[in-house]
């Protein structure tokens, strides 16, 4: 009876086991299965390659400090190099699709936040963004000989520290972000702060389709109330490895005082030169086509022009019919002093009227009591070089014209009113010498001849875009290449081809 009792026991026991090993087994496939269907639901190449964890913390990159932006980023820029290619690709693409379907959204956005510029050319900068350069200018090189081969990558420098400006705060960031991520950084931005609405709206809606497509969290993240103290939190924190600074002069001085190494888009003052070889047409057409973009918000718009005495008078005629309103000599008058006020100190910088910054030609003219029509384009006149708009980078829609004596004149006025930013300088001339002649001394990154500025950047000429042009520190216009380190891998004595 004790011998039936324990058999018993022992079936009950292994019934028990066999019970709770089929009830383990089933709950485990439950989880896997379920485990699985979430990873195919965020992406079956975030899957693939085990990189995906959960739903990103924070507001979809933006952050309220420098410390926790960088943190995010650096686990971003951990993320990032266990990826492949194709995820920077895909990362890339959806950036660039955003900023073109959803362009007259999100350019409304920046002008209403901004109040500056024209929007339609807001619009226009952010669909341009698809021209910008990415994975596929990345390069390897390679030296094989009779010791062996040595390759050379271009590695990404980790996280980027990128300072953008109000006149192209969106398209900035997104024209970086394409460059910097395609090289394998990843980015911590402090946009200026009357930028900073639509700066985060498009790091938002960057990240979050990022991360759907491939489980990628936080490529870009970005401080949501920016201030001066932030901006040099970045330029300080230990955890950027590189500063990426697309601004005017005070953001430009402090990013070259900083200890690390910084990549600096810097002011311009572009000059234009006509001689008397020029089309007069198409220079006419040209200068109000560059100086009328965006309310001449661009660095690369054409700000003053020096034409020779031969043609002077046909030119101005011509703006007229293309767009420009003339101002006569009073007009002239009366309009620089509503835009500037006296330097502050004696020899210094006339003080700009930032009230009139990218605003339109027909709003300038009634601060004078003009009433012109609201398609104009450009306000215009002649000046002698001593008017404040001549040195001054204004920013608006209104071009000097000077009057010059010849061409090697023309050229000399130029020379000394870009100031040696070596930013950009146009000509329109047939004369191969002359144009010779300016490039040569000029030495600016863009030199346009017989064209609008925008030809510098591939918009109407052969070559790209971006919206960082660094001047003061020699990168010139940037690239994914700009924002790489070279890494040589060498193996001696094997695997030579010669």
């Amino acid at each position: 009876m004790e011998a039936g009792w324990v058999q018993c026991g022992q079936d009950a026991r292994e019934h028990r086991r066999g019970t709770n090993v089929q009830a383990s087994e089933q709950a485990i496939r439950q989880v896997v299965q379920e485990v699985l269907a979430q990873l195919a639901a965020r992406g079956s190449n975030g899957a693939a390659s085990g990189r995906l964890g959960g739903a990103p913390s924070g507001n979809w990159g933006v952050f309220d400090t420098v410390d926790e932006a960088v943190k995010a980023a650096q686990a971003a820029f951990e993320q990032l190099s266990r990826a492949s290619l194709e995820d920077r690709r895909r990362a890339i693409d959806i950036v660039k699709q955003i900023c073109d379907s959803q362009a007259e959204e999100l350019g409304r956005l920046e002008f209403e936040e901004t109040k500056i510029g024209r929007l339609e050319h807001k619009i226009a900068k952010l669909q341009a963004i698809k021209t910008v350069p990415g994975v596929e200018f990345l390069r390897t090189d390679a030296v094989s000989g009779t010791h062996g081969l040595t390759v050379t990558e271009y590695a990404p420098f980790g996280v980027i520290g990128a300072i953008t400006p109000v006149t192209h705060s969106l398209p900035t960031l997104a024209g970086n972000f394409v460059n910097m991520v395609a090289a394998g950084n990843t980015i911590v931005c402090n946009p200026h702060p009357s930028g900073a609405k639509i700066a985060c709206e498009g790091v938002r809606r960057f990240n979050k389709a990022i991360f759907e497509a491939t489980g990628l969290q936080n490529l870009v993240t970005i401080i949501g109330k920016p201030t001066i103290e932030s901006a040099q939190a970045v330029f300080d924190h230990r955890g950027i490895k590189l500063l990426v600074v697309t601004g005017g002069p005070a953001v430009a001085r402090a990013a070259l005082q900083s200890p690390k190494r910084a990549i600096v888009a810097g002011p311009g003052n572009p000059p234009v030169v006509v001689d008397a070889t020029a089309d007069i047409e198409n220079a006419a057409k040209s200068i109000v086509a560059g100086a009328a973009f965006d309310n001449n918000l661009l660095c690369i718009g054409e700000k003053e022009v020096f034409a020779v005495k031969e043609i002077f008078d046909q030119l101005m005629t011509a703006v007229g019919k293309h767009g420009g309103y003339r101002l006569n000599a009073s007009q002239v008058a009366q309009f620089t002093a509503k835009a500037f006020g006296p330097p502050k100190e004696p020899g210094g910088h006339h003080v700009l009227n930032r009230d009139f910054i990218g605003k339109d030609a027909a709003w300038l003219a009634a601060q004078i009591g003009l009433s012109i029509p609201p398609e104009t384009l450009i306000l215009y006149g002649e000046t002698d070089e001593q008017n404040p708009f001549v040195p001054e980078e204004q920013m608006m829609p209104f071009v000097p014209f000077v009057r010059a004596n010849c061409s090697d004149h023309a050229i000399a006025l130029a020379k000394k009113y870009e100031h040696g930013f070596g930013h950009t300088a146009i000509i329109h001339s047939h004369d191969v010498h002359t144009i010779t002649k300016m490039g040569r001394l000029m030495n600016t990154t863009l030199f346009v001849k017989n064209g609008p500025c925008m030809a510098g950047l591939g918009l109407g000429g052969e070559g790209f875009l971006s919206f960082s042009i660094a001047t003061p520190t020699g990168e010139g216009v940037t690239s994914p290449m700009t924002f790489t380190r070279q890494r040589r891998c060498v193996m001696v004595d094997d695997l030579r081809i010669i």
